[in-house]
């Protein structure tokens, strides 16, 4: 188990704790207590992810799948917070009648696909890491996460949020911070932070184009459509194509993601603003993806996914050091003259980044 630049797996959720801080001021304890259980879980786990990763490096290494088929295995806690809790599907089993668990089975599958048939990668680790995945977490959990070394999801409160393994690129989001993990291995912090963030985005919304054969300008742009409970005035967690435009909600407040560097966002709060500035770096690729058209995953996926797994892009990159890697890339694959090279520095551009 080894990455650029060491093994450091992180603790990563898909909602930010801004939305839980909000919904647990609420006066209303049905929205309230959920969002605060949420909030103490996530403590207590990030907390404990730290404590385990050294012992965890000793472990040792898990079976392998077979390169070109994916290895899952789904289980249920059964509301509880034990894990990875009781198996309750296996790989090539057929359907059950949780709901639940197929989408997640169906999820891990899809998000096998991308990488492998779009980018030559086996896996998470590239070399056929099982997908293992947890359903039906704790009492009314908001959240999703990667913890290092599998997935988990919350069934939500269904008053705010929905069953987890709904969007399908909730899945491919948590899914990418293991590719980030065994790659770049970006800090979880500030700019790094955000641009692990935002390749989690980025990734998550090609694994759902992908499936749906979608091209650039036929696809949402949105992070976590079909997550929001219907009482909710919003209609994903994030927006890639217009970053502050997810949601406008009595409840859950204005989605404060910046769309350019002119509203960058200086905060302590979620790791120095990794949700919230992820919204830049989402916007260069929207920006490049639909400029040059077609599946987005097939250019502007492409001179992405060369600067995650390239070796050049550090731990602690920049948004700048990002953006000079990825037109970069897109020279050495496209060519100089190239309309990738072109489209791919003019959206940094549009966004704020500087380039040179």
């Amino acid at each position: 188990m080894t990455t650029h630049g060491g093994f450091e797996p992180v603790f990563c959720t898909v909602v930010p704790p801004h939305v839980l801080d909000k919904l647990a001021s609420n006066d209303d304890p049905a929205l309230s207590g959920p969002a605060r259980r949420t909030l103490m879980r996530d403590s207590e786990l990030r907390g404990r992810r730290r404590v385990t990763t050294e012992f965890r490096l000793a472990a040792a290494p898990a079976a392998k799948a077979p390169s070109d088929q994916p290895l899952r295995t789904l289980y249920d806690a059964g509301h509880g917070t034990g894990l990875p809790g009781t198996e309750v599907r296996a790989e090539g089993s057929e359907p059950g009648q949780d709901a639940t668990v197929n989408r997640a089975y169906s999820g891990l599958g899809a998000t096998f696909d991308l990488y492998l048939k779009a980018y030559g990668r086996h896996s998470i680790d590239g070399d056929g890491l099982p997908l293992d995945a947890t359903v039906h977490y704790d009492e009314n959990y908001n959240n999703a996460f990667w913890n290092g070394e599998q997935m988990v999801f919350g069934d939500g409160d269904g008053e705010i949020f929905l069953d987890f393994t709904i969007p399908i690129d909730v899945i491919g989001h948590e899914l990418t911070h293991g590719v980030t993990q065994y790659t770049a291995n970006l800090t979880y912090f500030g700019q790094p932070g955000a641009l692990n963030e935002s390749v989690s985005d980025v990734f998550g919304s090609l694994i759902k184009q992908y499936t749906l054969g979608q091209t650039a300008a036929e696809a949402d742009w949105l992070i976590g459509a079909g997550l929001l409970a219907p009482s909710v005035t919003g209609k994903a967690l994030r927006s890639m194509k217009e970053p502050g435009s997810a949601y406008d909600d009595d409840v859950l407040g204005k989605d404060p993601q910046p769309a350019t560097m002119d509203d960058y966002v200086r905060t302590g709060r979620d790791n120095g603003g990794v949700h919230i500035n992820s919204g830049i770096p989402n916007h260069a690729f929207y920006l490049a993806a639909t400029a040059l058209g077609g599946y987005a995953w097939e250019k502007a996926g492409q001179v992405w996914y060369d600067v995650l797994t390239g070796g050049e892009l550090t731990e602690r990159a920049f948004f700048t050091d990002f953006a000079k890697l990825t037109v970069k890339a897109a020279r050495e694959r496209f060519g100089d003259g190239g309309e990738e090279f072109q489209a791919v520095g003019k959206a940094w551009e549009q966004v704020g980044v500087r380039i040179s």
